[in-house]
């Protein structure tokens, strides 16, 4: 981005970039990625760790958990971890998840970010957990929510992706 910056491009396309792309030059102001929530819910819908990275009042909190869980909860397992639902945030964002156990791990993010990439993100949040934990279960989730927090705090940071090397995670946790 500094680099963008003192080419003098910022977010803006280059007049070259447009026009091998056929775009008007302008990236959207929606394009920047963004992962506007992670959760994990047991099988019985009840949260066990909730990180948003947008102001939402409680009540749109409650709502967004509810429906998340709910959404994934109805679906086969031998279907795709990815669902389309406009109803959370808007048509700009989609639903990907996995489910482990007696978990789910949800994370709801604009349709910019990478589906494969989330899932592999969801990946390394659960292997970072099962190496801390030493065999991760609901329970150690539930009494060391901080600890699950502050790891997941580790790889996203203002709803961007920011580590997904499980090594360097647990490194910068031990510090």
């Amino acid at each position: 981005c500094s680099q963008a910056r003192r080419a003098g491009r910022s977010l803006v396309l280059g007049k070259e970039e447009a026009k091998e792309r056929g775009e008007g030059g302008f990236v959207p102001s929606g394009a920047v990625a963004m992962i506007r929530c992670f959760l994990v819910i047991n099988n019985f819908g009840k949260p066990r760790l909730i990180k948003f990275y947008e102001r939402l009042t409680n009540e749109q909190r409650q709502r967004t958990i509810e429906h998340a869980f709910r959404l994934v909860s109805k679906r086969l397992d031998d279907l795709c971890n990815f669902v389309e639902d406009g109803s959370l945030f808007g048509d700009d964002t989609h639903v990907i998840y996995r489910h482990f156990a007696t978990l789910y791990f949800i994370v709801v993010c604009d349709k910019a970010e990478s589906e494969l990439g989330i899932l592999d993100l969801i990946q390394v949040y659960v292997e970072t957990l099962d190496k801390s934990f030493e065999n991760v279960c609901e329970l150690d989730i539930i009494f060391n929510q901080q600890k699950a927090g502050l790891i997941l705090d580790q790889m996203i940071t203002g709803g961007l992706v920011l580590e997904t090397n499980s090594q360097e995670i647990e490194k910068r946790y031990k510090e």
